[in-house]
């Protein structure tokens, strides 16, 4: 396993020959309160491993005990003039669209405490894993603004627009078992256990086709919303990315030999 550390805040691990890679929330003296810094080390980590083509699955991670992320550093905000916020609002927003728009499957590992842009990060992943101690939650309104990392967008791509209303405008948190029973979250898993539970699904999604992977999570980010008929030329565009590819080859190959393939990733 390697390592690399993006500002003081944000560390990548790669695993499996580089083909998981994990990143790291570590601030934990501020349960990973996302600060500017921290903001635009996330930011620079997602660029790096969108542009790895040895990474096929992302791994969202925190090194606090108790918290995911706990959103925004609120104790930076307090110090801005409303210059310095306007200033500060592109390179926090890039922090959440950099895990977004990653072209690979991302998962997140939730515990303790993942509330408003903490959340918001998890959202922006594919597959949320979440242990029974995760605390979920959007909390915005409470404080005075709203979800601005993509909350409003993507929890009710996930759950509905009735629920995601309810859980945005009451600004409550919602504990493990419910946020499982609601959709807010995908697995749920015995305490201590979401890391490794999110790096075991991480290690099998691996496993695939690179060329599967970023044609089918294109297909499925880029089809969102979309009638079917858009949709399925969405799907039919991702499709032939892949058929005529050294994967596609590979894997009918491979299952034709009755052997694990070796894929070129091209």
């Amino acid at each position: 396993m390697s390592e690399e550390r993006f500002g003081e805040f944000v560390l990548v691990r790669r695993h499996e020959q580089g083909h998981v890679a994990e990143l790291v929330l570590d601030r934990p003296k501020a349960m990973n309160a996302v600060s500017t810094e921290m903001a635009r080390s996330i930011a620079g980590a997602c660029t790096a491993l969108g542009q790895d083509r040895e990474v096929r699955v992302v791994v969202l991670t925190s090194t606090h005990e108790r918290a995911f992320c706990v959103g925004a550093d609120l104790k930076e905000r307090n110090s801005f003039s409303d210059a310095d916020l306007l200033r500060q609002r592109p390179v926090t927003r890039g922090a959440y669209t950099g895990v977004l728009e990653l072209p690979v499957p991302t998962v997140a590992a939730v515990h303790g405490f993942a509330l408003g842009g903490g959340f918001e990060l998890a959202l922006a992943c594919d597959v949320i894993v979440a242990d029974r101690t995760a605390v979920v939650g959007l909390p915005e309104v409470s404080v005075g603004v709203i979800p601005g990392g993509g909350g409003t967008q993507l929890l009710p791509r996930r759950v509905g627009a009735a629920r995601a209303a309810e859980l945005i405008f009451s600004a409550r948190r919602v504990e493990a078992a419910e946020a499982g029973e609601l959709g807010l979250v995908d697995q749920v898993v015995e305490a201590g256990r979401d890391r490794d539970e999110a790096l075991a699904l991480a290690a099998r999604i691996a496993g695939n086709s690179p060329v599967g992977l970023r044609a089918a999570k294109r297909a499925l980010r880029l089809g969102q919303g979309l009638d079917l008929r858009a949709g399925l030329e969405v799907e039919d565009a991702a499709w032939r990315a892949t058929a005529f590819s050294g994967d596609r080859a590979e894997g009918v190959a491979a299952f034709n030999e009755r052997r694990k393939p070796q894929w070129p990733g091209e």
